[in-house]
């Protein structure tokens, strides 16, 4: 008998996941929030027709034992990477101003016709990438180890 993978699981393993349709996006979207990235860091290859951002992400997954743990939270680098991408739109992001970081509040896709769309990377700011792609494949792999969050806390959002 099998059982379904858990959360917790994933806590000290690098994550290395990929996204077909909207439900395994949304478990991107949640793993990748609070990311940040300055906008540098962005990179959309027309002729490979993939677009990527190096970014710094929230361990969320092992966020809850760190604390019962009582040692701090962490960070890792990770790529977020869109295929299958024909153009790029972006507003409230100036791509040329190297101090600026961005911080990724959410990954969504608004299904068009065909299997087509739009990924939509919501940053807070009132910031926003829309990448019309043909097909939603998206992925999210950590590339180096944890290291400790600078704040040394999880992020909040005020409501």
């Amino acid at each position: 008998m099998s059982e379904d993978a858990r959360f917790e699981d994933g806590g000290e393993a690098p994550l290395n996941l990929g996204a077909l349709d909207s439900e395994d996006l949304a478990v991107l979207s949640a793993l990748a929030q609070d990311a940040v990235f300055p906008a540098t860091e962005m990179q959309w290859r027309a002729k490979e027709r993939r677009f990527a951002l190096l970014i710094n992400r929230f361990r969320w997954e092992d966020a809850p034992q760190a604390e019962r743990l009582g040692r701090p939270v962490e960070r890792v680098q990770a790529v977020l990477a869109v295929d299958n991408v024909l153009g790029v739109a972006s507003q409230g992001i100036d791509r040329k101003d190297g101090d600026t970081v961005l911080s990724l509040l959410s990954v969504t896709f608004e299904p068009g016709e065909d299997g087509a769309g739009h990924v939509l990377l919501t940053l807070a700011g009132d910031g926003a990438i829309r990448l019309s792609v043909e097909a939603l494949e998206v992925a999210l792999k950590d590339v180096t180890r944890p290291y400790k969050a600078p704040s040394g806390k999880a992020p909040t959002h005020e409501v």
